[in-house]
């Protein structure tokens, strides 16, 4: 599984002009791309590592009353409680090592793909997080304002 995890300020998707997730403030948009060999355990894993890294500071927090003294400088979105915006995203594993158009051999296909994605957002609000997310299969369109920019890969 491969995601990509972006610190935002806002996001949105929407699909045929309907807003289907959303979220204000700081959080996490998650971009998840499924290939054949992952499993509920690796997607558990990359919502783990997706909503607990270190790449918000104390002033990302809404309160910060919610910290204690001795908090690091870095916190997660895990430790202030910010929402993620889940996104499948079969091109993730595009392949273009060889012309000009990617294939898409190492993604799986949706009945593999769309159980796992449910599982990453199950995990997450499993961790208590506010989770809002794209259409399956679905051509949405995302906005949002990356914040720092800051864009981190992550394969388990």
């Amino acid at each position: 599984m491969r995601a990509i995890i972006q610190r935002a300020r806002d996001a949105q998707v929407s699909v045929a002009g309907e807003i289907v997730g959303s979220f204000e403030g700081p959080g996490i948009v998650l971009l998840v791309g499924v290939t054949h060999d992952d499993d509920d355990s690796t997607a558990a894993t990359i919502a783990d590592k997706a909503y607990g890294l270190r790449i918000f500071e104390h002033h990302h927090a809404k309160d910060l009353a919610c910290l204690p003294p001795s908090t690091p400088k870095e916190v997660s979105a895990r430790d202030l409680g910010l929402p993620v915006l889940v996104i499948s995203q079969f091109t993730l594993y595009a392949e273009t090592k060889k012309g000009r158009r990617p294939t898409w051999d190492r993604a799986a296909p949706g009945p593999i793909a769309e159980p796992l994605i449910d599982v990453v957002a199950d995990a997450l609000r499993g961790m208590g997080a506010q989770v809002s997310t794209g259409r399956f299969g679905a051509d949405m369109q995302v906005t949002f304002t990356n914040d720092g920019p800051m864009t981190i890969i992550v394969e388990v």
